[in-house]
Formats: structure tokens, sequence, C-alpha cells
């Protein structure tokens, strides 16, 4: 089957197409923290790139986003847990499965940084945000996220384009209470604890992108629908995320 025309094809007859794209953001070989890229473009521009289909015809972009950070090799990573905080990042790992798919590599794995996924919700134009492993959580006191970043005593508007800027960063945070109850397999918004639904509304508003998803465990139905209009918009035409 010649995939470019049996996509433009099923595009032009106004069908609904959902691709799903590789990698995450930063390893994009534009885009990333080069050089500890991949080489290819991981963000959403692969998705006409890969396929052949124009870009108008993309009209939105769910952003799949951790509730924490992480990230799998050498590069440099800003809010990553050492140190004192070697301990806890075991935690998250351990409750996140936090091992590469294929090789079986530990993730390094560090608190939610809001300043680089703001820049990943640029370059990809992020219209929605799926939250995900919002359980793993679940057993913290307290919660970090970073907004901002400093360099050199100034602090930055954008995303360091240099991979050593980006390890000499000092990190602006933000702490947050912990709520300290399961939100394992919850579905329903209003269920969750009021401090994680907090969380999840800050966010939402660091990044500035409404959260249409919200994971709540590894399977397909431990999932909420958030409300978001643009996201329930793409359920309406055909999408579906039922058990």
């Amino acid at each position: 089957t010649d995939t470019m025309h049996f996509l433009n094809t099923a595009a032009r007859d106004g069908r609904s197409i959902l691709i799903e794209g590789a990698q995450a953001a930063l390893l994009d070989v534009d885009h990333g923290t080069y050089p500890f890229v991949t080489s290819s473009n991981t963000t959403a521009g692969g998705a006409s790139t890969g396929t052949g289909l124009a870009p108008h015809r993309i009209t939105g972009v769910l952003g799949i986003v951790r509730t924490y950070t992480t990230r799998v090799g050498e590069g440099p990573f800003p809010t990553e847990m050492l140190a004192g905080e070697a301990e806890l990042g075991s935690l998250i790992r351990e409750r996140g499965r936090e091992y590469g798919a294929s090789t079986g590599r530990p993730r390094r794995c560090g608190w939610f940084d809001a300043f680089a996924t703001r820049y990943a919700a640029d370059i990809n134009g992020f219209t929605s945000i799926a939250l995900t492993k919002l359980d793993v959580l679940d057993a913290l006191d307290e919660i970090k996220v970073c907004t901002g970043y400093r360099l050199d005593g100034k602090t930055l508007e954008s995303f360091p384009a240099v991979a050593q800027d980006l390890r000499r960063v000092e990190l602006v945070y933000a702490t947050l209470p912990g709520w300290r109850a399961s939100t394992e397999g919850v579905t329903e918004l209003n269920a969750l604890p009021a401090r994680a639904r907090e969380y999840v509304e800050f966010i939402s508003k660091e990044i500035g992108v409404n959260v249409g998803l919200i994971s709540t465990g590894p399977e397909r139905g431990q999932t909420i629908m958030a409300g978001d209009l643009t996201f329930n918009s793409w359920l309406g035409d055909g999408l579906s995320v039922a058990p």
C-alpha cells in the first residue's frame, strides 16, 4: 500500500487520522539537546515529513507528559534527583517502572521541569496535554516543580540552545504539598485528592496548555478525561480511550 496516498485520501475524505510519535522532544535532531539527540525529528513536525501529509493537515497535537521528568543515557538533566535526592529518584524509578523498553536500562528520574516542557510545547504546538503517571507521586510528602532557569545571574527567557549552558543553569523551584493518598485507578477528576488536582492545575498553568487526559495507572481504563474542550473534540471525531 502507498501509505502517503492512503493517508492523503483519508484526509480529503474527512476521516480522522491519529499519528503517534516516538521518543521525546529534546531528542529531536534539530531542536533537542545536541549532541545528545537521535538522528530524526521527534517533534510534531516529523508527523508531516514522516507520512507525506502536508503540515496544514495536522489540526491538533496532544503532548504526552509525565508528572515528573526522565532521561535515558547521557546528556544534561537539570532537575535530576542526585546526591541527597538519589533515594527519592530510585523510588520514582521503581514505582514508575522506569526502565528502557528494549534495553532494560534504568532511566534517570527528576522533578517536573515546566521550563523545558514549555519549550517542548512551543516547538510541537501542543493543543492539549495527556499527563501520565500521576499515581507514581502518591507516596511523596512534597513535590518540586522547576519553573525557571537562571544562568550567570540572569533569568532565562528561552531554553538554552547549547548543552554546556544547560549543564550550568540554576533552577527556580516551586514546592507543592504531596497528597499522600492513592490515585491509582481513579477515573473521575473530582475523585482525586484536592492536592493532586492542584498539582495538575499548577502544571497546566505553568505550561500554558490545558490538560485533556490524566493517567492514574498502567492500564488503559485507568484514565481521567479532564474536560479540555480541544481534547474532547477529538473524541467526538472518533478517538476512544474506553477500557
